[in-house]
């Protein structure tokens, strides 16, 4: 195994110099970001995905009725104030006023009401979690949300930041539902505007001027947003390797998805500094095919679980401990609420004699497993191929289908195309906001857990957190029973390599870029 040993002095500096307060230097508000970002997007629709690719452009174009701060917590962005009734199943939301979209029309009730009703019905996010909830207009600027049962985390999928409710103009909602395809026109209110998007190439994203900000201080994803960088380039350079490169000698101003084995490489670049992300990660995890295929029967997953050396398997995806925490969690551990070790018995048994035995008693008949992957992502690829491994060792076949990122989330929508892959998932804000959890998601993998779907509605009714307490060490030791994932642990936020004219810069689940300043040499 390749290690690293990247100095610490550097990612500490990074952290803790004041990289949000730009300097006495000139701020450039005409320059231009060329970012390397190592993953391309299957679409642009934010209703559509939960991918990064997706959400780390998006939530530049659109914004939402609740964002995040930089605590996790849901706080208000298009609207400006909001009631909820005695019966806890009526929110009424006013609209900020003096909002345009970025094509100069006027932001109206009607554009919310379009927009959040086709998020409803369409995401992972509004169909799992506000099932038969509707959006309605009282008036041109407040609309109401209408639930059919009380929900302790309703504001908080609101401001999910990866399957994003964003707000469009009612006619491109239209156009989307009476076609029943992907929206194919990106309008929000954000900051920033879709310039052009060259599939596999580049997307140019360029300063919104009629951007309305809110007045609070910028807080998370919240508050004010200045863009000072006039055009933002996200350059899809698939290749590790380039990627380096292109950070080593200046070409890229934000550098993402760097090769961990040659992190330490980038110490000493000239006019580079490496910056650590203080909050975030992901799980990791192997995803299930739980509706085709020999996957279905939970023996099988049962024996793949048993056999697996978490440590070992961790180490081949991600090289170095520094990059990840053994944990059997669906929560982060700064995540009092939702964290939990009620399932941490069925986590890393590597019991290979007891595995096989569980895959005769499956009724496995010799099937060939289809593990599906992409090189575009080096961990997850690492970690199919260990799946691969272990599939061996307790006879069952396999075969590994790897394509490009965008095909990847296409053929994964047919249950046909794969029986089992390797993913993360972001840190979320609530449980409920996995999409592999709830059988109503249909997010792929097709979970089927009624025992599940009753621990995740039961949280949701619970009076507060404190009393559903229970409920989150139940949900904990379902995972492990139905198994419609492993999680193997948590990723530790990469590093990002930024020239040092870059100032401002902040991560929260992803980039936040209207943050960003360049300063003239």
């Amino acid at each position: 195994m390749k290690g690293f040993s990247f100095s610490a002095a550097v990612l500490t500096l990074a952290a803790a110099l004041p990289w949000g307060t730009t300097h006495a230097a000139t701020v450039d508000r005409n320059a231009t970001l060329n970012i390397a970002y190592g993953n391309r997007p299957g679409t642009l629709d934010p209703y559509l995905t939960t991918n990064n690719a997706t959400s780390d452009v998006d939530r530049h174009i659109f914004e939402t009725l609740f964002t995040i701060n930089a605590k996790f917590e849901p706080v208000p962005d298009l609207v400006d104030t909001f009631s909820l009734s005695d019966d806890r199943l009526t929110y009424r939301f006013s609209l900020r006023q003096g909002v345009h979209f970025q094509n100069g029309q006027p932001l109206l009730a009607d554009d919310v009401v379009a927009s959040m009703n086709r998020w409803l019905a369409v995401s992972t996010q509004g169909k799992a979690n506000l099932p038969g909830a509707t959006f309605a207009k009282v008036d041109d600027k407040t609309v109401t949300l209408t639930l059919k049962t009380p929900s302790l985390i309703t504001l908080n999928i609101l401001a999910d930041v990866k399957n994003i409710a964003a707000i469009m103009p009612k006619s491109i909602i239209d156009k989307a539902n009476s076609s029943k395809k992907p929206v194919t026109e990106l309008m929000g209110t954000g900051p920033y505007k879709l310039a052009e998007f060259k599939q596999g190439e580049f997307l140019h994203l360029t300063r919104n001027e009629q951007y309305t900000s809110r007045s609070e201080p910028s807080d998370g994803l919240s508050g004010q947003k200045k863009a000072d960088v006039k055009d933002i380039y996200f350059r899809y350079i698939t290749d590790e390797s380039t990627r380096l490169a292109g950070a080593m000698t200046g070409e890229y101003d934000i550098t993402y998805n760097l090769p961990k084995d040659n992190i330490a490489t980038l110490d000493n670049a000239p006019d580079l500094h490496l910056y650590q992300p203080q909050s975030g990660g992901a799980l990791i995890t192997y995803l299930f095919n739980k509706n085709h295929g020999p996957f279905t029967n939970v023996k099988l997953r049962e024996a793949f679980n048993l056999a697996l050396n978490v440590p070992q398997a961790l180490l081949a995806g991600y090289s170095d401990p520094r990059f990840f925490t053994e944990d059997s969690s669906l929560g982060f551990p700064q995540q009092v609420d939702w964290y939990s070790e009620a399932g941490k018995p069925y986590w890393n048994q590597h019991n290979l004699d007891k595995a096989r035995q569980l895959v005769k008693e499956s009724g496995y008949q010799g099937e060939e497993v289809v593990i599906i992957a992409t090189k575009e992502y080096a961990e997850l690829y690492n970690l199919a191929i260990v799946a691969q491994q272990v599939l061996k060792q307790i006879g069952v076949k396999s075969r590994l289908d790897v394509y490009d990122w965008p095909t990847v989330l296409q053929r994964r929508q047919d249950p046909k195309n794969f029986d089992l892959c390797a993913l993360e998932f972001s840190m979320r804000q609530v449980l409920h906001q996995y999409p592999f959890l709830d059988s109503r998601a249909r997010f792929p993998g097709l979970s089927n857990s009624p025992e599940i779907d009753a621990a995740l509605d039961g949280i949701k009714a619970a009076p507060s957190l404190k009393a559903a307490r229970g409920l989150v060490d139940q949900l904990h030791v379902l995972l492990w029973t139905y198994l419609p994932v492993i999680v193997l642990g948590h990723t530790t936020p990469e590093p990002i390599a930024l020239k040092t004219h870059i100032e401002g810069y902040q991560d929260l689940i992803g980039p936040v870029l209207w943050t960003v300043s360049v300063t003239k040499p």
